[in-house]
């Protein structure tokens, strides 16, 4: 039963408990089939349409280009060619995109400019993809943020959210990893799938959209090595930008 996100909006959060490896192997299997399962989101007139994230939705847009609709302004990755779909097929429905990604960021930065990057915007459809750096952060850089804490501000973020746009629609983007391709080495694993079933779960909480993408570039290695679809196990390449935008089209209806 889906839980009510209006009533969500008054409760307290409590972080759960770590899981054990196994769980968390389940629950990477569970992803593996979860963009099948998802639900849909419906385009609707004058949708505002807000991408949010690291470098991965960044991909090197103009941070002072603030036109809607812009290329310059969307960046050249998976957000651009998204927008670019949307642009097309609902040439109708008066579409205003925005790309406020920033690379490096992890969910407390996020909180910090959400604001005016998001909530000023009043977006009806936001689509988030964050969750990497706040696992490698604490890999290369000394960062103590446990999966419990990054689903504590996450959710936070959320609850935030909807207590200002009540009726905003939400889609959640599983951050992933591509192994063996330069950063993404076995160290990664299993800490990694913590972070990731932390934004399974709260897809949930928040009867959000998920897109699965680890399950996404999963499976398009069995075409092509991992270093065709990403640069260094993260960022895309043209045909990995592709792919994720092929993968967010997928939960509009």
């Amino acid at each position: 039963m889906r839980t009510n996100r209006r009533s969500f909006i008054t409760k307290s959060i409590v972080g759960a408990a770590l899981l054990t490896n196994a769980n968390l192997f389940s629950a990477q299997a569970e992803s593996m089939v979860s963009l099948k399962k998802s639900k849909k989101i419906s385009i609707n007139q004058n949708d505002i349409i807000l991408f949010q994230g690291d470098s991965i939705t960044d991909n090197g847009r103009d941070r002072n280009n603030k036109n809607v609709n812009d290329n310059g302004a969307l960046g050249s990755g998976y957000v651009n060619l998204a927008a670019a779909s949307l642009l097309e097929k609902y040439a109708d429905k008066n579409l205003k995109i925005y790309n406020r990604g920033i690379s490096g960021n992890r969910v407390p930065d996020l909180q910090n400019r959400w604001q005016q990057d998001i909530l000023d915007l009043q977006p009806t459809i936001l689509s988030i993809l964050i969750g990497v750096n706040d696992f490698w952060r604490t890999k290369d850089s000394g960062a103590t943020n446990t999966p419990e804490q990054f689903k504590k501000q996450y959710q936070d973020l959320l609850q935030q959210t909807l207590s200002k746009l009540p009726q905003v629609k939400l889609i959640i983007g599983e951050p992933f990893g591509v192994k063996n391709v330069k950063h993404v080495t076995d160290d990664w694993y299993p800490d990694f799938l913590a972070y990731q079933n932390a934004c399974v779960e709260i897809s949930k909480e928040f009867d959000a959209a998920l897109i699965s993408y680890q399950s996404i570039f999963d499976q398009a290695q069995l075409k092509a090595s991992g270093s065709y679809w990403t640069t260094d196990g993260v960022h895309t390449s043209l045909a990995g930008a592709s792919l994720m935008a092929k993968g967010w089209l997928d939960v509009i209806k």
